[in-house]
């Protein structure tokens, strides 16, 4: 009896009879998402999707940053082909901030999510506060691991017709 009234209880808490943990998960991943798409028009408007832009952006991560010397490279290359890594960029993060807000692809964006995340960590390492990025880094791969887009997302609309798919 007290099994049951248990279980009513778990499904009285939960939001359209999902476990409070997708739940969780589900809003860590519409903020990642919205994230994306606030910095991408952030960037936007602060011109760093054009060449010089982007260059002056990285090269200042190349100069003030203590990222390692291997990584500073990379840096480099990317802003020597400026033209070319800034609207890549610009549609990275747009584009893995509409994935996640909507739910769709949730576990390989996420995991994108955390490499680009990352990658931007790396970057700034010790021109910011190392918790600024390290927490959204981490809760993105949270977000692969734990199938985040089965909760308010497209990907529920998958999972019921091919539940096996590792992609959602």
């Amino acid at each position: 009896m007290t099994t049951n009234a248990t279980q009513a209880q778990n499904e009285t808490a939960s939001f359209a009879g999902q476990p409070d943990a997708a739940n969780g998960l589900a809003i860590v991943r519409v903020t990642i998402g919205a994230m994306f798409v606030w910095v991408f028009f952030e960037n936007l408007g602060k011109g760093l999707y054009t060449p010089a832009g982007y260059a002056g952006l990285i090269n200042s991560y190349i100069k003030a940053s203590h990222s390692p010397a291997a990584w500073k490279a990379v840096m480099g290359l990317m802003a020597s082909h400026a033209a070319m890594a800034a609207p890549m960029q610009a549609m990275t993060e747009i584009s893995l901030g509409i994935l996640l807000v909507v739910g769709l692809l949730t576990r390989p964006v996420a995991f994108v999510a955390f490499l680009y995340l990352a990658s931007l960590w790396m970057s700034e390492w010790g021109t910011a506060w190392i918790w600024e990025l390290l927490v959204p880094v981490l809760a993105s791969l949270a977000l692969a691991v734990g199938r985040a887009g089965r909760a308010w997302g497209v990907d529920a609309l998958l999972a019921r017709r091919w539940p096996s798919s590792p992609w959602w």
